[in-house]
């Protein structure tokens, strides 16, 4: 089974542009991602696909396989998917540029869930954490999903999900973090799918997946990593990045 890792890095973030280009650490963040991917020894290969040449001269510049991407893209599976089309692979990671402390654990177990399912039943898996934080509950930037007896995605929502009518109920939330693996032909058929209603509502790509019946298999994981959205979000991983040295 061939496995690769692809990063879609967009420039122009709406909540911060350029952000993928900023230091951590004394590199960039995009470096700092794409290192990170490259140090788990888990990837066939690794490409970046980006819309900038500087992102682009840069990733070549360290050793690295980038692509340039061409035209718009509704999300960033779209990005990967535009860019994986005609190579002979059968599994997809996506780590999002902007997640430089994804960790090795958390991506073994994804490439686990596809290589154990022999009947190929399961379009992509992903991640989720408990939400400690009650805050984040009814933070929209925060996507939380609900899962069934077996972990699979019933359904991914930026509202506080699931609604708890008694207050004494023990009913967990969780976050999903955005890291998938994918099976290259359901990524495919993805792309192929125009944007579907509920997608369009949320702004939340996994739900094209579900209205189409497709299965998504949830991982828990007690890592929580930082996706830097903001300028708050950049100093806040400034501080761990400098702990953690």
């Amino acid at each position: 089974m061939k496995i690769i890792a692809v990063i879609p890095a967009r420039y122009d973030a709406r909540r911060f542009p350029g952000k993928l280009l900023k230091k951590l650490g004394g590199k960039t963040i995009i470096e700092q991602t794409y290192l990170a991917a490259f140090s788990t020894n888990l990837f066939d290969d690794i490409y970046v696909v980006t819309d900038s040449e500087k992102i682009f001269s840069l990733i070549q510049t360290i050793g690295g396989k980038a692509i340039m991407s061409k035209g718009f893209f509704d999300c960033g599976s779209d990005r990967v998917a535009s860019a994986v089309i005609d190579m002979d692979v059968d599994v997809v990671l996506n780590i999002q540029g902007d997640e430089p402390f994804m960790n090795k654990s958390s991506l073994t177990d994804l490439i686990n869930v596809l290589s154990n399912d022999k009947k190929k039943e399961i379009s992509l898996a992903s991640l989720m954490t408990e939400i400690i934080d009650l805050k984040l509950i009814d933070d929209p930037n925060t996507v939380k999903v609900i899962v069934d007896n077996e972990d699979f995605a019933i359904y991914f929502s930026r509202f506080g999900i699931p609604y708890k009518r008694d207050n004494h109920s023990s009913v967990k939330s969780f976050k999903h973090i955005g890291v998938y693996a994918f099976r290259k032909n359901a990524l495919i058929e993805f792309y192929n799918q125009s944007m579907t209603p509920l997608e369009k509502s949320e702004k939340i790509e996994c739900l094209r997946y579900i209205e189409n019946r497709k299965k998504i298999k949830m991982i828990f994981t007690s890592f929580d990593g930082i996706s830097i959205d903001t300028p708050e979000d950049l100093v806040l991983a400034k501080s761990i990045w400098n702990n953690n040295e």
